[in-house]
């Protein structure tokens, strides 16, 4: 697993924010709010009772596959990739911005010491950097494929929303998200997988305009789903 010790941490130049480590791990703090990674609040949704009714559960399942192979090409602070590595997904997590990486790291180190969390973290590796340039080169080596590749690029959207959690708002110092929405999505489907899922306000237009294989919708976030073998791309 990709650790940060302190001598690592990304520099960032804005000086209203910062990185400061406390008893509780890793946070960016700045404008009296600090912000965490921290996955141990995602307990009650992986229970199995309620881990089957998640729609990107619901979304992402494969059949026919005991261990499927997951990547997440826009990992944050990785409460999606646990929800599929609580579903027996083995996930490869990418984040391109080095201060959430960072953050996301911690998190995954802290629930790796969480008993309930350990053996679902287990499942989930971490590499920070641009996923659009790591599917790319992924499409060209000899390497097993994806059985599914996962897209949240609803970010920066959410950035221009009144819903924001005020907290969420320390993020937006910080470098903004890959915006080439097709060259994402072009490069999910070119790893090869057996379906790319892609989370969108639930009224959003498909992802750079390319109409999904079929959709999985919820009050406020649908799921996407694109079957590359099944579609003209």
């Amino acid at each position: 697993m990709m650790t940060f010790d302190d001598s690592m941490l990304p520099t960032i130049d804005d000086p209203a924010i910062s990185l400061v480590r406390d008893d509780r791990g890793l946070a960016l703090v700045g404008e009296g709010m600090e912000l965490r990674c921290d996955l141990a609040g995602m307990l009650p949704r992986i229970k199995p009772g309620r881990l089957s009714h998640e729609l990107l559960v619901r979304a992402a399942r494969v059949k026919g596959v005991d261990q499927p192979r997951a990547i997440d090409a826009t990992a944050g602070f990785g409460e999606d990739a646990l929800l599929l590595a609580a579903a027996g997904f083995h996930v490869q997590l990418f984040e391109h911005d080095p201060v959430i990486a960072a953050l996301l790291a911690d998190g995954l180190a802290r629930a790796a010491a969480d008993p309930q969390l350990s053996p679902i973290v287990a499942r989930m590796r971490m590499t920070s950097g641009d996923s659009v340039q790591a599917l790319t080169a992924r499409a060209c080596m000899d390497v097993a494929k994806p059985d599914v590749v996962y897209l949240d690029p609803m970010f920066p959207a959410r950035q221009k929303s009144a819903a924001v959690k005020k907290k969420f708002q320390l993020l937006h110092h910080l470098e903004a998200p890959c915006t080439d929405e097709e060259g994402l999505l072009r490069a999910a489907i070119a790893c090869g997988p057996r379906k790319v899922v892609i989370k969108r306000p639930a009224k959003g237009p498909y992802l750079a305009g390319i109409k999904p294989s079929y959709s999985i919708d919820g009050k406020a976030v649908r799921y996407d789903c694109i079957i590359p073998a099944s579609m003209k791309l």
